[in-house]
């Protein structure tokens, strides 16, 4: 399957499939002025006010005029040349002879094509930067310079560089298709082809140059007009996933989330054929962004066959903290709530239902595991919820009953089980004080006494 690259650069020759020259001479070998049509000659060129494709008139393309017959024929022959590496050869013996001629763009872009098709990448990587001398806004050069930049850095080469790179010739090359003009002997359907292909690519670099800087919202921006345009081009190409994949990702990673992240995730997931990583990551963040995993199966199976997202599409998010602590102070026993439930409610709730959780348990006598996090003879610092362990951070201070003795200090990073009564707390971040604390000790088990075994007298025979 050709790439999209190698796509583009096909229609760089496209125009001429039918006509070998692009430009036409002052007067023939023979001395009459050569016509459109003649062989040799370039197709009739779109006419100022024709219409082009998307209802606006096609501006008009300018004539180039080759004076000399050795020039034009040198170019001809080198145009005309289907062997790939000999085109290139015969090309760059065009441009050495004549670098000032009037086709010396049109050169480049013909030797920048045969160099691609020869698979000769430095060569190619070359010549689009010598077009680029030529013209700094020629779109193929662009094209090619910003999708191997970040090709290169999508395989982790030289980072910053070509990160820097995909950016550069990926916003030049948007602004260029905006003042593009047609070239003479090109149709108005390759000329479109050419400007949406190209598009996908700036628009693609631009996008993923965007998201390794974490600018979230640019690269939203231009990783939506690279899929809308690749969808446009061919909606069910599984090469999109280049696009909506890292599209994906500029929704789901940006504060807040768009859930539209969590459709292009979907969508990502068909197109890779159940790529486990990508579909991990996007149950994980519906999971995160809905507050469970229902919903998702549905969301999958319409985002494999639609291309983009139903009008209006949205998930609906969890309920806010507040909203799950009232619903739990209002559904569960407080002395049956663990240690997480309580800090979500004493520290996501009102007013009103912090007091009434916290007045059902201040006084109660509470047994508990914990992690020690710090320990004195009359204090110890504990982890008692799970992300509190995960971080190693306090969120319980219990005063002992007793000082500890020495036999009896537990070692920081232990888990221990204890029991204290829990008498005041710090909203956020979250730390309840507690008192009466007694370490929970295992007894030991207990053994049998030892017993002698009775010997057996021996008998005498």
């Amino acid at each position: 399957m050709k790439t999209l690259l190698t796509l583009v650069l096909a229609l760089v020759v496209a125009g001429f499939a039918q006509q070998p020259a692009q430009a036409s001479m002052g007067s023939s070998p023979s001395g009459q002025t050569a016509q459109p049509g003649d062989p040799g000659q370039p197709g009739q060129a779109a006419q100022p006010g024709q219409a082009a494709p998307g209802g606006q008139a096609a501006p008009p393309a300018q004539k180039k005029e080759i004076k000399d017959s050795a020039e034009y024929n040198a170019y001809v022959a080198a145009l005309r040349e289907t062997n790939p590496a000999q085109k290139a050869a015969l090309m760059e013996s065009f441009l050495t002879q004549y670098p000032n001629s009037v086709v010396k763009e049109d050169g480049l872009e013909q030797l920048m094509a045969a160099y691609e098709q020869s698979g000769n990448a430095a060569k190619t990587m070359e010549a689009a930067n010598r077009l680029l001398q030529a013209n700094p806004n020629n779109v193929r050069a662009l094209a090619l310079l910003a999708y191997n930049a970040r090709a290169l850095a999508e395989q982790g080469q030289n980072m910053q560089a070509n990160v820097a790179a995909a950016k550069q010739y990926g916003e030049k090359g948007v602004q260029a298709l905006q003042t593009a003009t047609k070239p003479e002997g090109v149709s108005d359907a390759d000329w479109d082809k050419l400007k949406l292909q190209t598009l996908i690519i700036f628009e693609g670099a631009s996008g993923f140059a965007a998201l390794q800087s974490k600018d979230y919202a640019t690269a939203q921006k231009h990783l939506q007009a690279a899929v809308d345009a690749r969808t446009k081009a061919n909606p069910n190409d599984p090469t999109n996933l280049r696009d909506i994949y890292p599209l994906a990702l500029a929704y789901l990673e940006s504060n807040p989330i768009n859930p539209l992240g969590l459709w292009y995730v979907a969508r990502a997931a068909n197109l890779s054929n159940q790529n486990p990583q990508i579909v991990k990551y996007g149950v994980y963040k519906y999971s995160k962004y809905h507050g469970s995993q229902e919903g998702w199966d549905q969301v999958l199976a319409a985002a494999k066959t639609d291309p983009a997202p139903p009008q209006g599409f949205t998930v609906a998010p969890a309920p806010s903290p507040a909203e799950q602590a009232a619903q739990l102070a209002n559904t569960t026993d407080p002395t049956k709530m663990d240690f997480g439930q309580w800090e979500l409610v004493l520290s996501e709730g009102d007013a009103a239902t912090q007091e009434k959780v916290f007045s059902a348990i201040k006084g109660t006598e509470v047994p508990f595991a914990a992690k020690v996090i710090a320990a004195t003879k009359t204090t110890l610092s504990l982890a008692a919820t799970a992300d509190a362990i995960q971080n190693n951070v306090a969120d319980v201070e219990v005063t002992m009953a007793a000082p500890l003795t020495t036999a009896l200090m537990p070692k920081v990073g232990a888990e221990i089980q204890i029991q204290a009564k829990p008498d005041s707390y710090t909203p956020k971040p979250f730390l309840m004080k507690m008192v009466g604390g007694q370490l929970i000790v295992k007894s030991a088990p207990k053994t049998a006494p030892k017993t002698t075994p009775k010997k057996t007298p021996a008998r005498h025979g």
